[in-house]
């Protein structure tokens, strides 16, 4: 009786947990060519106050996650191309950990019922039909090993165990207990990866063999930390405290190598990732930092650089200057089919413990629009880690080497239009 109590607090505090923090899916291109991992474009895809998380890429041009809507949490399909969502589940139930299942054109994702039953189902992406995969475990977390053999995190007791299901014969087999939720098959291979808990203080990436149940010991993880995906080349990623690390057990050094500060993009609290097929994209699990900070010039000099990019039916260039003398100067113009079409002069300043953005615009020939004494004012609103927001223009950084500035404009009719001038340096 006690172990019943105690597996059915554990399975509550699951999912309950999963409704509680504010969690974001973010996305990334990555170019991981001649040993680098370079992140670029970076872009919140779920963009939703509430929870969202587990994502999966359905293939290198979609991915799943399960988003909240209404109070519920389901099923969402994200089109990469044209950056729109699909809610493909409407049951009364919550979905988590959606997957697509090889070979066919469904998705498995773990349901939370209202009845308090939890089990795995698939979704058929035609026709919406929804069917129970396994009833006869309590399943927390899956995986497919191929199109007939499932690996999952099975709720027993007060922990979780690996598990083998042959879907189509309906037969289940424990392969290890204590385990965590993250599994993942291991590219270039036919093994699985997964956790090992069984030193409570020490928690172990092992591979095994699904087929045999042979297990060998991998690498150590972060301390509490579980969370991983494998590169198409067969490296291991994981987070630590914003930091992105690199493991490799193909070379002789067995260390974890830092690869990115994820950090720098507001992202705190990290825990899912993911890479799609091809190894171009990468998503990632967090809570979005939004702490605003002091309104200094130092907060902001990741403005500082020379920024082209198209816009406005021609080129654009930008450059800004390092804070000096408390203030930052740039200067802007566009070119359209080879001519100047017209030039700016700006100007970031402290004054009276804030920022103020103070502009001027010149036609092709320095003739000035605004009179002698007179200046485009933009007063600051807010800064945050990734983020300047003034008055009617917002720089955003969306990695060292490309931002995004966006600005209130004008139209003939009167309405007030924003548009967005992507840079890159």
């Amino acid at each position: 009786m006690m172990k019943q109590l105690i597996a059915i607090f554990f399975f509550i505090i699951t999912f309950v947990a999963f409704s509680q923090p504010n969690t974001e899916v973010f996305l990334f291109n990555l170019d991981s060519q001649n040993d680098q991992f370079k992140l670029s474009n970076f872009k919140n895809i779920s963009d939703n106050e509430s929870y969202d998380n587990q994502p999966s890429f359905m293939n290198n041009k979609t991915i799943l996650y399960a988003g909240t809507r209404n109070g519920q949490t389901d099923i969402v399909m994200y089109d990469i191309t044209h950056g729109s969502k699909t809610w493909i589940c409407a049951t009364e139930g919550g979905e988590y950990s959606p997957l697509k299942i090889p070979n066919q054109n469904a998705v498995s994702a773990i349901r939370l019922d209202s009845d308090g039953k939890q089990r795995l189902y698939s979704y058929d992406l035609k026709n919406g039909k929804n069917s129970v995969l396994i009833d006869t475990l309590v399943v927390g977390y899956h995986t497919w090993y191929n199109p007939y053999v499932m690996i999952s995190s099975v709720l027993e007791a007060d922990y979780l165990s690996l598990y083998k299901t042959d879907i189509k014969e309906k037969n289940n087999y424990k392969l290890d207990q204590k385990v965590g939720r993250s599994l993942h098959t291991i590219p270039n291979s036919k093994l699985m990866s997964y956790i090992s808990k069984e030193k409570d203080s020490i928690w172990q990436i092992k591979s095994i063999n699904p087929i045999n149940g042979d297990k060998k010991f991998i690498t150590q993880t972060f301390p509490q930390t579980e969370d991983l995906c494998w590169t198409p080349n067969g490296s291991i990623l994981m987070a630590n405290d914003g930091i992105l690390y690199q493991y490799d057990p193909n070379t002789s050094d067995k260390s974890w190598a830092k690869v990115n500060n994820l950090s720098d993009y507001g992202i705190t609290n990290i825990t899912r990732l993911a890479i799609s097929p091809d190894g171009t994209k990468f998503a990632v699990v967090g809570e979005l930092l939004n702490k605003k900070l002091e309104p200094k010039l130092e907060n902001i000099k990741w403005i500082a650089g020379n920024w082209k990019g198209e816009a406005l039916g021609g080129q654009i260039e930008e450059n800004w200057s390092n804070p000096s003398g408390d203030s930052m100067m740039a200067t802007f113009k566009l070119i359209d089919k080879g001519e100047v079409v017209f030039y700016e002069i700006e100007i970031i300043r402290e004054v009276e413990n804030s920022l103020i953005l103070q502009l001027k615009h010149f036609d092709n020939k320095l003739k000035g629009w605004e009179t002698k004494d007179e200046t485009v004012d933009f007063p600051l609103k807010e800064i945050t880690s990734n983020k300047v927001v003034f008055e009617g223009m917002t720089f955003e950084k969306v990695s060292d080497n490309e931002m995004n500035v966006s600005v209130d404009m004008r139209q003939d009719n009167g309405e007030i239009k924003t548009v967005t001038f992507n840079y890159k340096k």
